[in-house]
């Protein structure tokens, strides 16, 4: 029966290897502290946070979210560890929220590997704190309780931090805050929140082992609703799916959407049924898909963590039974040492192939699902290489996202999944065209590497020309130097630009002001709520701009200018695209480091920077490549032209 627990209360626990789980509506930070007898916690090495996210017997998230999951090994905890402290904070990002008091109530539980909830705790009653202790888990006389504490702080991190005796606790509360900020900026964005008749449908209860649900674990949900599924597994979990995630349209009506049909054929007892496309809710086809698409994204990152933490887990164990051995002085001598490690081994060897066994049955069911889905994606979700691009038509409708790339995992490079965007765009794109970037990007020739980043731009940008009704969606190019002019030929032949290219210095100002203005007179409107009152010669088109060469050619206006695009751009339809190298603007220091933290960094070759919402994986990035001597690009671009110089809308 789970304990509800107040603050002030303690409940023992049953069990030593848990999960704790923090639901708190909005993003917020996760670590641990350990402490003595005393509750003293005796250094930075005490304290797992995003920045350094393991300790012996304990793993905590990698990023800012609004679901965690914590693994705690209690058994694992080293002998002067007498307490657990679970902290949450909220992350320091322009815009947050700045209090708890702001925000609903975090709600904690502490469960069993296998979900079974042992005590929960809402934290109730915060309102200008900024962190929060909220629950310890406590050894006394041998036994772990844990005791519901809810101590706010409203100095924030630091204050939280000093109260525990930490030395230089302001300058670690703004290192954590610090690497918080560099995980949102390569976290992938999950999808916005769905209700719980959203969930993904699946045709078979769990992938691979039951005992490590990658879906939903069975059992009653939260006693408050969560808004995203962000969270973590680690140390002996499997890291199983948190709360429910809004897979909506956005122009669709509020109601649960229908589930998919049933057209997967009956499988044979105690085998899984084939896989089928759009096996996942959705008012459409392409909803379906796209539901589906992030659903393989999550299972995959999800039973590569249970993989990855039941390896590490089985190395810990063999470590801890060898020291115990070995630190009996008998065992020094003779072949009892020797039988020790052995026996160590073959247990850390027998717990890692089963683990290797259940991801291998994993990977293949998901491998199976990816063969079926990925040739019957809509143009807007495909390859360049798959044959819906050569049956392509100018669209009537806004896609709900875009493909701009491939992700995959080291444990099997094969098993791509689609990197889905939603659109409109929701931040801009920067494409890495920097040496330094990756040990690809090291081995690659500096101009080679800086045409393969504008030509992977021009692919995008002709993606997002493509996937938009005609004359809904308007490029502009800065090119200061004109050295990208052969890149973007398909672009500049087919006619499918706003204008010419800008070169100079004159060129970059005169784009950046256009589009300032643009971005300045719609918020305008917006705010006076007098959409209607635009100049009837402004264009309502969304607008991408295409950035190559930074900072040639921009002067301190150029730049703030540039920066207030990256960051108010977004809300009213410009959006940036930028080819850049960051040594180049070095010379600007901390200046420009929002703008390079608000764009999503890809690369023009494979590197390994994204991390996934939900675990905080580093996946592969592989750009998007048309197949050599294909012109589909150009065929492409020319429907798009076509389209525009008719005047029509599909």
């Amino acid at each position: 029966m789970t304990a509800e627990l107040v603050r002030g209360q303690n409940h023992t626990l049953p069990q030593t290897r848990l999960e704790i789980r923090v639901s708190a509506g909005t993003p917020v930070v996760a670590g641990a502290t350990l402490g003595d007898e005393r509750g003293t916690v005796h250094g930075i090495e005490w304290i797992a946070h995003p920045g350094s996210p393991q300790l012996p017997g304990l793993e905590v998230s990698r990023q800012a979210a609004a679901d965690h999951r914590l693994a705690v090994d209690l058994d694992a905890m080293p002998a002067a560890v007498h307490r657990v402290t679970v902290l949450l904070a909220l992350p320091m990002e322009a815009g947050g929220p700045v209090r708890f008091g702001a925000v609903a109530a975090p709600f904690v539980a502490v469960t069993g590997l296998e979900g079974t909830e042992i005590a929960t705790f809402t934290l109730t009653g915060l309102d200008a704190e900024s962190a929060v202790a909220a629950l310890e888990l406590y050894r006394r006389q041998g036994d772990w309780k844990v005791r519901a504490v809810g101590q706010g702080y409203a100095g924030g991190l630091a204050a939280m931090l000093a109260d525990q005796g930490v030395t230089g606790a302001a300058e670690l509360a703004r290192s954590i805050h610090e690497a918080v900020a560099r995980g949102m900026a390569r976290s992938v964005a999950p999808p916005p929140p769905r209700t719980p008749e959203g969930d993904r449908v699946r045709h078979t209860a769990a992938i691979g082992d039951p005992a490590r649900p990658v879906g939903p674990p069975a059992g009653p949900a939260p006693s408050r609703p969560t808004a995203a599924t962000d969270s973590t597994a680690g140390g002996p979990t499997a890291g199983a799916s948190t709360g429910p995630i809004n897979y909506a349209h956005p122009r669709r009506q509020a109601t649960a959407p229908p589930p998919p049909p049933p057209t997967a054929p009956p499988s044979e007892p105690g085998r899984p049924a084939q896989p089928v496309a759009g096996d996942a809710t959705g008012w459409s086809m392409e909803e379906r898909l796209y539901n589906q698409v992030w659903g393989m994204f999550e299972d995959l990152a999800r039973t590569t963590a249970a993989y990855r933490s039941a390896v590490d887990f089985a190395e810990s164990r063999m470590d801890q039974e060898l020291d115990r051995a070995l630190s009996d002085p008998r065992n020094r001598i003779g072949g009892a040492g020797d039988r020790a490690r052995e026996e160590a081994r073959a247990k850390r060897d027998q717990l890692t192939d089963r683990a290797r066994e259940a991801l291998d049955r994993d990977l293949a069911q998901l491998a199976a699902e990816s063969a079926v889905v990925e040739p019957a994606l809509p143009a807007a979700f495909a390859g360049w290489d798959n044959p819906v691009w050569h049956a392509y038509r100018v669209p009537m409708e806004i896609p709900m996202a875009v493909r701009i790339g491939d992700l995959h995992l080291p444990e099997n490079s094969d098993l791509r999944i689609p990197l889905l965007v939603r659109l409109p765009l929701e931040r801009g794109i920067w494409v890495d065209s920097g040496r330094t970037a990756s040990e690809a990007a090291a081995l690659t020739d500096t101009d080679r590497l800086r045409r393969l980043a504008m030509d992977n731009a021009v692919a995008h940008a002709a993606r997002l020309l493509a996937v938009y009704p005609a004359g809904e969606f308007s490029v502009h190019v800065i090119d200061p130097a004109g050295s990208a002019a052969a890149a973007l030929a398909p672009l500049v032949n087919s006619g499918v630009l706003a204008g010419p290219p800008a070169s100079g210095a004159g060129g970059v100002a005169s784009v950046l002001a256009h589009l300032t203005r643009r971005v300045d007179l719609v918020q305008m409107a917006i705010r006076a709520g007098a959409a209607d009152s635009l100049p009837p010669a402004l264009d309502t088109a969304e607008q991408l701009l295409i950035v190559n060469d930074f900072p040639h050619g921009f002067d301190d206006r150029a730049v703030t200018q540039l920066r207030y695009l990256a960051d108010e751009g977004p809300s009213v339809g410009v959006h940036l695209l930028m080819v850049a190298d960051r040594e180049d603007a070095s010379a600007y220091g901390p200046v420009l480091d929002p703008l390079w933290r608000s764009l999503l960094r890809i690369t023009p070759v494979a590197d390994d920077h994204l991390a996934d919402p939900w675990v905080g994986h580093a996946w592969t990035y592989e750009p998007l490549r048309t197949p050599p001597g294909s012109r589909v690009l150009e065929q492409v671009l020319a429907q798009v032209a076509a389209a525009r110089r008719s005047g029509r809308r599909p």
